[in-house]
């Protein structure tokens, strides 16, 4: 039985024992046996819905899934723009916001403002802001906003996983070596050649950013002001969470794929061959890679280099490079130097892992001087996270590719 409907029969249970003793406060013997019986259904329904949570709950860790569908539908309901309004007017929060910080306070998330899910944050719109000039007009037009060109998140499209709700450091042992068969002559004994185990470790890093609405935006501006608000933060926020999962320092930032890779490619002499090579370097370590990641410049290239001179076809047709889907983005950056050289990242992107601890805080700041003095209300919004890749050999840095 999945988990809302064991909640829901828990609930109608619950009603039939408050009715049965509405009606009958001196319990006859039949109305008891009758209360004993739904005390016991009501029992058995609160240790299979505790089960189906610890299951849940699981799923969500491991795969980076949410696997329950009420809490989505919660999360779906929660608005930013009344976050920040309720935060900056000091009043209660109400409703499905009310109900998240609720359940987040209940599962120790410590905040200094209002809380408010990443899933918020977890899908790419196609409006951005950057002002909130010219939002209030009778005649607002959302659908024709214009905010700032932003360069596109890839990462976690690519496939990396997830591991929300997390609390303290996490530590997940990893496999290092394995053992190996051996064939014997008669009389032989086995060499134990034994199994070696390491550890990959999440420890929490904090990203975040400040911004400033209008107050009269807050309160008078049409409702596509909710869209318009959280995607400038998803544009800020998220992409700083997507650039350091491939440039991260591992300082303040997580360690990204350019510094925890160990895999090195060249394609100092670009070619049909020396692509397959790097394909194969994988290959040799039992990787099947999933995407190719890359910079726009570098896309050209490929795109006007033949597989074989005199020969139709070029190294990058229909968005694949050999037969692995291309992500071309300007997060990944070019390798500095005179002249730059192009950088590609080949690998399986599901070998990445995105901690997340708690939800998302947002404080609000109605005495910010520069904000003061102009009526409105800064806004300061934090999370916290780190990456890791399960291992780092699924992965092969280029970064002498010619682009000049």
């Amino acid at each position: 039985m999945q988990l809302h409907a064991i909640r829901e029969a828990r609930a109608a249970k619950v009603t039939e024992a408050r009715a049965l003793l509405a009606s009958t406060p001196n319990l006859t013997p039949e109305a008891t046996a009758a209360f004993d019986k739904l005390k016991a259904e009501i029992v058995s329904l609160e240790s299979q819905e505790a089960r189906a949570v610890f299951v849940e709950d699981a799923e969500r860790r491991s795969l980076g899934a949410v696997a329950d569908k009420g809490r989505a539908e919660l999360e779906g309901h929660i608005s930013l723009v009344d976050a920040i309004a309720a935060h900056s007017e000091n009043r209660s929060l109400t409703g499905a916001l009310a109900e998240f910080n609720q359940e987040q306070k209940r599962q120790g998330v410590q905040a200094k403002g209002v809380l408010i899910p990443t899933s918020l944050f977890e899908s790419r719109a196609a409006q951005t802001t950057t002002t909130a000039a010219g939002v209030v007009p009778p005649d607002f037009r959302p659908d024709q906003f214009v905010g700032l060109l932003r360069n596109s998140m890839v990462v976690q499209s690519l496939g990396a996983r997830v591991l929300p709700g997390l609390r303290g450091d996490v530590t997940i042992p990893r496999q290092a070596t394995t053992s190996s068969a051996q064939w014997l002559a008669e009389g032989d004994a086995l060499t134990d050649s034994g199994l070696t185990f390491n550890s990959i470790n999440l420890r929490p890093k904090h990203v975040g950013a400040i911004t400033e609405l209008s107050r009269q935006l807050l309160q008078q501006s049409n409702p596509a002001i909710e869209q318009l608000v959280r995607d400038d933060f998803i544009n800020v926020v998220s992409l700083a969470v997507d650039k350091a999962m491939i440039h991260g320092d591992g300082v303040k930032e997580p360690k990204g794929l350019l510094t925890a890779a160990t895999g090195t490619g060249t394609l100092a002499t670009l070619s049909w061959a020396t692509v397959l090579a790097v394909l194969q370097g994988l290959a040799l370590k039992n990787i099947t890679p999933n995407a190719w990641l890359t910079h726009p410049e570098v896309a050209t290239v490929l795109r006007k280099t033949l597989r074989e001179a005199g020969l139709p076809g070029y190294l990058l047709d229909g968005g694949q490079l050999a037969g692995v889907p291309v992500a071309v983005t300007n997060q990944l950056a070019k390798k500095a130097g005179t002249p730059a050289k192009g950088r590609m990242i080949l690998g399986d992107f599901s070998e990445m892992f995105l901690g997340t601890w708690g939800s998302l805080d947002v404080v609000t700041n109605l005495y910010a001087e520069g904000p003061f003095s102009r009526g409105a209300v800064q806004v300061r919004i934090l999370t916290t996270l780190d990456m890791v890749p399960r291992r780092e050999d699924a992965f092969v840095v280029i970064d002498d590719l010619a682009i000049a």
